[in-house]
Parts: structure tokens; sequence; C-alpha cells
């Protein structure tokens, strides 16, 4: 059964219970998907939504959109925010699409990150892409189910 999922709001923390719940309900109504894949996807997401929440500039003034698809082969979600671009002066360009995969080693080290957020969801993922897309950052997330 495949199925759209939703939450917006500000990206504050008490935003990352929302979107704890959110995955609850998914987990909740999708009985076929595995422990182990809603359990990592979830890690991936709230690592990704961390950030954001941490890092969204203006802080406490920043919408964000989270949009979730359980797909009969995969997990897929875009979590998106009117910030400030995440990657301003960063060695990573604003506009390029990036695929931090196993083939690119390199990628995470150009990352201003201080923690392994980023390790983890892409650990978790099998795919994580960030892009700026009309003014919104723009993570895309995928993990194919097990």
């Amino acid at each position: 059964m495949a199925g759209d999922h939703r939450v917006s709001g500000l990206a504050v923390p008490e935003s990352l219970n929302l979107l704890h719940g959110l995955l609850e309900s998914v987990a909740t109504e999708h009985p076929e998907l595995s422990v182990e894949d809603i359990m990592l996807f979830e890690t991936a997401v709230i690592e990704i939504a961390g950030n954001v929440v941490r890092h969204a500039r203006p802080r406490g003034q920043v919408l964000y959109e989270f949009c979730l698809q359980v797909l009969p082969d995969r997990l897929q979600a875009t979590l998106s925010d009117a910030g400030e671009a995440a990657f301003a002066g960063a060695t990573i360009p604003v506009e390029a699409e990036r695929t931090l995969d196993e083939e690119d080693d390199g990628a995470l080290a150009a990352l201003p990150e201080s923690g392994r957020g980023l390790d983890l969801a892409r650990a978790a993922l099998d795919e994580l892409r960030y892009t700026r897309e009309d003014g919104r950052n723009v993570w895309h997330m995928m993990r194919l189910r097990r």
C-alpha cells in the first residue's frame, strides 16, 4: 500500500516532535514496513531536520515542509525550508545538486557540519541529496525497503 504524508511548521525544536509523530503514524498505517526501515529512515529524517532547526536563519522564523511517500519498494521524502542557503560560502556550491553516497567520500568532509548527523543520515539511506530550489533548501532522502 502506498501513501503520502505531510507536516509543516516553523523550524524550531518543538517541530521535531511533529516529525516523530508523523513517522509513528506512518508505521501504524503501514504495518508492512519493516521495523528496521522505519527506524533507520526516522533516524535520517530527524538528523537532517535537527540540522535545519539548529542552523536555519533567521532563527525561529523559517518555515519547513516535510513530505513522505511510502512506495512499494522505497520510502522517499523531501524536507524543504525557506531559510538562507544551507551551504552559502561553503565548498559545496549552493546551486549544484550533490549526491552524498559511497562514491563521493569527499562530500561530507566539505560540509560545514561539526557533528556526525549527516554521516548517520547517509548510512541509513540509499540516497541523500541537497539542492537549492526556488529559494528553498531541499533535502531529498530515499531508502529502499528491505
